[in-house]
Parts: C-alpha cells; sequence; structure tokens
C-alpha cells in the first residue's frame, strides 16, 4: 500500500513545482507525462519481487528529475550520471512497459516484466553513442531513389560533393558541450566541401545560457563561409540564443534565404527555409519563388521538417537535407530494418535515409542527439560524410 501513496505524493509535490516556478502550461504538460508514467510504475511495481527496493530508488530519482526540470539547467557529469540518466533509463523503461502494464491491470501475470528495461539499457548506451558512417547519394533524375551510385553509371561531376550534416543535436542531458564540439571539430576534419546544420540545437536544459551552443559550436569556426544552418521547431524557442551562437562561430544561418558557394565540386546554390507549422505550401512556394534556381548550380534546400518534402514545389531542388525525426528514435534500425516506431503509427513523416518523390530527393539524418522520448532505442545517431554524385541526366 505503500508504495501508490508514495507515488501519488510524488506526482502531487512534482505538479505543485512545475505549477509554482513554471506556470499552468508547463504544470498540465507536466501532469499529463508523469500521470502516465506514475500509473505505469504503479502497475509494474508488485511485479518486481525482491528488487523492488532497486525499482522504488529509480522511482524516486525520475521523480527528483521531474522536480528539478522545474528550473532546468545544464548539469555537471556527475550530476547526470547520478540523476539525469537513471531517471531516463527509468521513465524510459516504464513507459516501454504499457503492454506489461495492461495485462497486469487484467490480472494476468505477464512474461519477463523486466524486459522493458532492459531495453531501456541498451536505450542508454546508444543514446550516448554515435554511428559514424559516410554515405553515397546519387541524384539521377529517375523516378526512384539510389543510395549508392551504380557502378558504370556516367556521372556529371568529376568528384562528388562532400558534405556534413548535424542536425538536432539537443544540448542537454545526453548531449553535453564537449560532445557536440567533438562532432563539429570531426565534421571540420573530414574536410568536407560545406557543412550544414539543419536545426534544434537546443532542450529546455541549455536555452538559458547562450555560452553553452557558443562553446559548442566553435570547433566549425575555421570552416566560415562554408558552414550554414536552417532553424528547427525547437530554435523558435530561443531563437536569439542561436542565432547569436551561430553568428559568432562563421555559421551562416538561412531563414528564408538563399546563398551561393563555389567549391571544387562545382557551383551550390543553398535556399534555407524556415520552420513554421502551417500554410506550409504557400510558405515553401513563396520562398521557392523568391530565390530562382541559379544555372549550373546544385540546388539544395535545408529543411528541418521531413513532413513538410511533399509541400515542396516539384522540382524546386536537386536535394532536400531534413533532420527533425530523430531517425524515428525508438526501432530496428541497429538490425538492419527500417522499421521505426514512426512507421508502425502510420505517420506519414519520412524518419530517416534516402526518400524520392517522383525526381526530388531528400536525405532524412538519423540526428545527432534526441528529444523528448528519454531514450534513443535501436536507432543510433548518425555521423558521417555524405557524398552526392549527379549523373549524366540533367535535372527537370
Amino acid at each position: 500500500m505503500w508504495f501508490p501513496l508514495a507515488t501519488l505524493a510524488a506526482y502531487l509535490v512534482t505538479v505543485a513545482f512545475a505549477l509554482l516556478r513554471r506556470g499552468r502550461q508547463f504544470a498540465m504538460f507536466a501532469g499529463v507525462l508523469v500521470g502516465v508514467y506514475s500509473l505505469l510504475a504503479w502497475a509494474m511495481a508488485p511485479g518486481t519481487g525482491p528488487l523492488l527496493r532497486v525499482f522504488t530508488a529509480f522511482h524516486a530519482i525520475a521523480y527528483l528529475n521531474f522536480v528539478l526540470l522545474s528550473r532546468p539547467r545544464m548539469r555537471s557529469l556527475p550530476f547526470r550520471m547520478l540523476v539525469s540518466w537513471p531517471a531516463s533509463l527509468m521513465v524510459a523503461g516504464t513507459l516501454l512497459s504499457l503492454p506489461w502494464a495492461i495485462l497486469v491491470a487484467l490480472r494476468f501475470h505477464p512474461w519477463a516484466p523486466w524486459l522493458p528495461y532492459a531495453l531501456a539499457v541498451v536505450g542508454m548506451v546508444q543514446s550516448l553513442s554515435t554511428r559514424v558512417k559516410d554515405v553515397d547519394l546519387v541524384l539521377d533524375g529517375a523516378a526512384t531513389a539510389l543510395v549508392l551510385p551504380q557502378p558504370h553509371g556516367t556521372f556529371r561531376q568529376a568528384r562528388p560533393l562532400r558534405i556534413v550534416q548535424i542536425t538536432d543535436p539537443h544540448l542537454g542531458p545526453f548531449m553535453s558541450v564537449e560532445r557536440l564540439a567533438a562532432i563539429c571539430a570531426r565534421a571540420v576534419e573530414a574536410k568536407p566541401d560545406l557543412v550544414f546544420l539543419t536545426g534544434d540545437f537546443l532542450t529546455m536544459e541549455s536555452q538559458r545560457d547562450p555560452r553553452l551552443l557558443l562553446d559548442a559550436l566553435a570547433p566549425l569556426r575555421p570552416y566560415a563561409g562554408k558552414t550554414f544552418a536552417c532553424f528547427g521547431n525547437h530554435d523558435h524557442e530561443s531563437p536569439e540564443v542561436v542565432r547569436a551562437a551561430l553568428r559568432d562561430n562563421g555559421v551562416e544561418l538561412l531563414v528564408d534565404a538563399a546563398a551561393e558557394v563555389q567549391t571544387d565540386a562545382g557551383l551550390v546554390q543553398i535556399v534555407g527555409m524556415d520552420f513554421t507549422w502551417r500554410q506550409r505550401a504557400e510558405h515553401l512556394a513563396g520562398v521557392t519563388a523568391a530565390f530562382p534556381r541559379t544555372a549550373d548550380a546544385l540546388r539544395i534546400v535545408l529543411l528541418h521538417d521531413p513532413g513538410a518534402f511533399r509541400h515542396l514545389p516539384e522540382g524546386a531542388a536537386d536535394l532536400v537535407l531534413s533532420g527533425h525525426t530523430h531517425g524515428g528514435q525508438v526501432g530496428l534500425v541497429s538490425l538492419g530494418v527500417s522499421w521505426t516506431m514512426l512507421r508502425l503509427f502510420g505517420l506519414r513523416i519520412p524518419d530517416h535515409g534516402y526518400w524520392a518523390r517522383g525526381t526530388d530527393r531528400m536525405y532524412v539524418h538519423r540526428g545527432t542527439g534526441h528529444y523528448g522520448f528519454p531514450l534513443r532505442l535501436g536507432v543510433p545517431a548518425e555521423e558521417g560524410v555524405l557524398r552526392i554524385h549527379r549523373t549524366g541526366q540533367p535535372p527537370p
């Protein structure tokens, strides 16, 4: 009886802190999220047997983390190891336990109630690591997308355009300043022609201190003039922090704007789209019309949300670069299977990889960090060089 009462008390304290410190809107958000977690934990606790004390300790840490999010800020490594990461593991495992909790509520005794928490441990490891792999993309003007160049294809370029895309770093518990700085340093060390940052740099923990993103992106300074960015949805929460960090590190922010760069692989025209929820077709059509194609230039559109790809006018880009979905974040990509939770729920959002709409092409990066659901699971973060090949067939 004590566990349900303690859970109810912790829930009420969490919502009270959220209301007093961050207001009604955040309290409502916390009330729903923490409420779902609390009910699932309540259902799973009886099945933990001799591990109930361990389960309770992690349960308490989860509430402590929720309470501290009412005054969010970046924390030290010891704090993240002792609070942020165990709390994320506990919350993720408990949310994954929904099928087991339903069976418990129906008075069944499901097999392996420990399994969702074991999966969360795997997710913890994946959330703190990155899969490094270079990718070849072919712009062939055909009706389907090719991920690798054909062995006997005729390419228009003496060599491919080499780019590095960094998207959705989400500075926070799993993406420290040092980790993102190392990712940026490796991007420069790869000596690409261009570096593209496609949005969502911050979390609620990193929004208040402008020095964090400034320091994290500092390794990109030698690539001033070759590094471009667009806004993601979360960047509108602290736009000036993001603008300043990009500007002071020599990154050109393209918000419904365009730029041209001459590279060793030819002239590249870059169009950066702002993020918007409404009237996306009208917005994209307007920006496309304002910046017509430059003759003989490879045209790349930076579009944070891949769900907007279907609204982009046909032929508006040779290649669209997106992020936003974190690759689906939970799925079987690590096992070589493309399935993710986004596909399970039938959401019409491209989640990762190379996509085609007629002759148009889009690459959806799995992301550098994550946000929202506490962990990645089966969908590793992505890092590497994209090599863009153009065949002899010109774009329409």
